[in-house]
């Protein structure tokens, strides 16, 4: 029987390397544990809606790529794979519906109160995804088929929508049919200056916008095609 073991509690060589799926989810949930810490501690509104969309843009990509990548991959190897990864699916669309009245209510008293909430909802969504689902990728695969992984989720998250839309489906082929238009918009509007860094938002649309749908749909086919061998 195989013990599974939280990657939270394991090295990069033991996950890998560097580049596998495992160190790359984890460098994404660190960091945005890291912004949702400073969130309180902001000192004017401009940093907390600044801090508030480069948290956005994370959860968001981060989740597509997953959705898109990651859990049909599980659904395959793992078993549970269909409980496991619906229920994290739900934990993205409350997530999902939590920030998008959070984004359409910009003026309500109960702002601060539903982005807290939303915080508590992506921490509990980063332990059942380190502690239950990650470890399974972990045993179905070796070193170099996790670094491959890694690679066609990175190239989705980079191409992926960065704001909520709670009516695009979690799953393939769906949620990248509908998803492809809404990340050349969102991309665009991550241009609005929020006090962040213009800079690093121009790069953004200039490589991810432009090339989304070719991308993304490219990316899915390959790993598709490889899993079939």
């Amino acid at each position: 029987m195989t013990v599974t073991v939280s990657i939270s509690r394991l090295d990069a060589a033991d996950l890998g390397g560097e580049g596998s799926i495992l160190m790359r989810q984890r460098r994404d949930h660190a960091r945005l544990d890291t912004m949702m810490n400073r969130w309180p501690s902001c000192g004017s509104d401009e940093e907390r809606d600044a801090l508030w969309q480069d948290i956005v843009q994370l959860v968001f990509s981060h989740a597509f790529a997953e959705e898109t990548v990651l859990w049909p991959l599980l659904r395959r190897v793992a078993s549970h794979g269909e409980e496991l990864t619906g229920r994290v699916e739900e934990e993205h669309q409350a997530i999902n519906e939590l920030v998008a009245r959070v984004e359409k209510s910009p003026g309500d008293p109960r702002r601060s109160e539903w982005i807290e909430e939303a915080f508590t909802l992506v921490r509990q969504d980063i332990r059942d995804e380190e502690d239950e689902l990650l470890p399974r990728l972990r045993d179905a695969f070796g070193d170099r088929r996790l670094r491959r992984i890694g690679a066609a989720w990175e190239a989705v998250r980079a191409t992926a929508p960065t704001r909520p839309h709670p009516g695009v489906p979690r799953r393939p082929p769906g949620n990248a049919l509908r998803g492809v238009p809404l990340s050349v918009f969102d991309r665009l509007r991550d241009l609005a200056p929020v006090g962040g860094p213009a800079a690093r938002r121009t790069a953004l649309v200039a490589c991810g916008a432009a090339g989304a749908a070719g991308v993304l749909f490219g990316v899915v086919r390959a790993a598709r095609r490889r899993d079939r061998h």
